[in-house]
C-alpha cells in the first residue's frame, strides 16, 4: 500500500475546507439525494461525498456505508485530490500497487472498484470527492463519468450555498434591523445565490433529458425533486429581492392572494419531517397583503414550530380569523413551549432561550425579530401564548 502524498498547498486547502464549517455536521437531504442519484446512474452499491481533513476522510453523505469516516492514510480520495482537474478511476484495486493491500480493499467494505471526482472550490482547492465504489472490478461509460462530474459540481454548489447562507445569517446578526442589511442582502443574494441555483436547475434538466430513459422511477423522481425545489427557491429569491430596498414597499405593494394554495406551497417548501402533521384552514380565504412578507412570516413561524418540538409526533395548526380592520392568523404547535417571562424578550434582536433544537442546532435570535419587523411594517401586531412542554401559539395580525 502507498500512503497518499501531502498536497503542496495542504495548509491553504485545509483552511479552505474549514471555512465551510461542514465537518461533523448532521446529514442533509440535498447531499444524500446526490449520492443516491450517483449510485443509481453508476449502478454501484456505495457512493460518498468525502471530505479530506488533516488526518481523516469524513463523509458528509455515505450511501451504502455505515461508517462516517476512515483514516486518511487508507483513503482513495486522498489520492484523488492530488490531481484536482482529473477523475481518478481504479477499475481493480487488487491490481493497483497503491491499494492492493489497503485494509479497505482486503477487508470490509472491499473497495475493488473506485471512481472519484474531486470537489474543487471556486478558488481551486480540492476539498474531497464525490465517489462511487463497488466490491468487484468495474468500468464506467463515458456518459456515466460525465454525469458523475456534473453531480460533483452540484455538491460544490450545495457547499457554496450552505456557506453563503451561514455568512448571510452572521451578517444579519451584525446589521439587525437596518436598511443596510436589506441592501447588502440583496447584493449578496443576487450574485451568490442565484447563479448556483441556476446552475443546479440547468444541470438537473440536462441530466433529466439525457438519462430519463435509462434511470428507474426512483432516479427520475429525485431529478424532479431537484428541479421543483430549484424553481421554488428562485421564485422566492426574486420576490425577496424585489422588496429588499425599502420596508415601505411592503405596505405599498399589496396584492390579493388565495391563502390555502399559498400555505400549501410554503409547507412543501419547508419540507417538514415525516413525523409532523401541519393543518391549515379548510375554508377558502382571500386576503390583500404583501405576499413576500407574508411568506417570510409563515416560513419563520413554521420552522420554529418544527425545530423546537421534542415530541415523537409533531402537530402544527394554522388558524385564520378576521375583523373589520385586521386579518388574524395563529400558528399552534405541541412543542417544548416558552416560559411566560420570555414572552416579550423573544422578539428582541439576538435574544435566544439557549435551547438546542431537534436537529441539535442553536438559535440565532434573528427569526422572531424579523417576523415582528415584518408584521409591524404591515401595521399589525404579534404575540405569543404558551405552556411549557404542552403548546405554543403565535398570533399575528395584518392590517386590511
Amino acid at each position: 500500500m502507498i500512503k497518499p502524498p501531502i498536497p503542496e498547498n495542504e495548509n491553504e486547502r485545509l483552511a479552505a475546507l474549514h471555512t465551510y464549517n461542514i465537518l461533523d455536521t448532521l446529514p442533509e437531504e440535498g447531499f444524500d439525494e446526490i449520492t443516491l442519484i450517483a449510485s443509481e446512474i453508476c449502478q454501484t452499491p456505495i457512493s460518498l461525498v468525502s471530505l479530506i481533513d488533516s488526518e481523516r476522510q469524513w463523509f458528509k453523505s455515505h450511501k451504502g456505508l455505515e461508517v462516517t469516516e476512515t483514516a486518511k492514510d487508507y483513503a482513495f480520495c486522498a489520492h484523488a485530490i492530488l490531481e484536482p482537474d482529473k477523475v481518478m478511476v481504479v477499475n481493480n484495486a487488487l491490481q493497483d500497487v497503491r491499494f492492493a493491500d489497503n485494509p479497505l480493499v482486503i477487508n470490509q467494505p472491499e473497495v475493488i472498484f473506485y471512481t472519484g471526482v474531486p470537489l474543487v472550490t471556486p478558488d481551486g482547492h480540492a476539498l474531497g470527492t464525490l465517489c462511487v465504489i463497488d466490491n468487484k472490478p468495474k468500468e464506467l461509460s463515458a456518459n456515466q463519468i460525465a454525469t458523475l462530474k456534473a453531480l460533483a459540481g452540484q455538491v460544490v454548489a450545495q457547499l457554496e450555498l450552505r456557506k453563503k447562507n451561514r455568512e448571510l445569517n452572521e451578517l444579519s446578526l451584525e446589521l439587525k434591523r437596518s436598511n443596510e442589511y436589506l441592501e447588502r442582502f440583496a447584493v449578496m443574494a443576487a450574485h451568490d445565490i442565484r447563479n448556483p441555483l441556476t446552475s443546479i436547475l440547468l444541470t438537473s434538466k440536462i441530466l433529466k433529458d439525457r438519462f430519463k430513459d435509462s434511470l428507474d422511477e426512483k432516479g427520475n423522481k429525485f431529478l424532479d425533486i431537484i428541479n421543483t425545489s430549484s424553481y421554488k427557491l428562485l421564485a422566492l429569491l426574486e420576490n425577496m429581492l424585489a422588496y429588499s430596498k425599502s420596508n415601505k414597499m411592503l405596505s405599498q405593494n399589496k396584492e390579493e392572494v388565495e391563502i390555502l394554495p399559498l400555505l400549501d406551497g410554503l409547507i412543501k417548501l419547508i419540507n417538514a419531517p415525516a413525523c409532523f402533521t401541519i393543518s391549515i384552514p379548510l375554508i377558502p380565504v382571500k386576503i390583500r397583503t404583501s405576499v413576500v412578507a407574508f411568506e417570510q412570516i409563515i416560513i419563520n413561524l413554521l420552522n420554529n414550530a418544527i425545530r423546537y418540538n421534542n415530541k415523537p409526533l409533531g402537530n402544527v395548526k394554522i388558524d385564520y380569523d378576521e375583523n373589520d380592520h385586521y386579518y388574524i392568523f395563529s400558528i399552534t404547535d405541541n412543542g417544548i413551549g416558552i416560559a411566560p417571562e420570555h414572552f416579550e424578550k423573544i422578539f428582541e434582536s439576538m435574544y435566544t432561550l439557549g435551547n438546542k433544537d431537534r436537529f441539535d442546532r442553536n438559535g440565532t435570535g434573528v427569526g422572531l425579530c424579523t417576523v415582528k419587523n415584518l408584521v409591524e411594517a404591515l401595521e399589525g401586531t404579534i404575540s405569543v401564548n404558551s405552556v411549557l412542554n404542552k403548546f405554543t401559539t403565535f398570533t399575528f395580525t395584518l392590517k386590511k
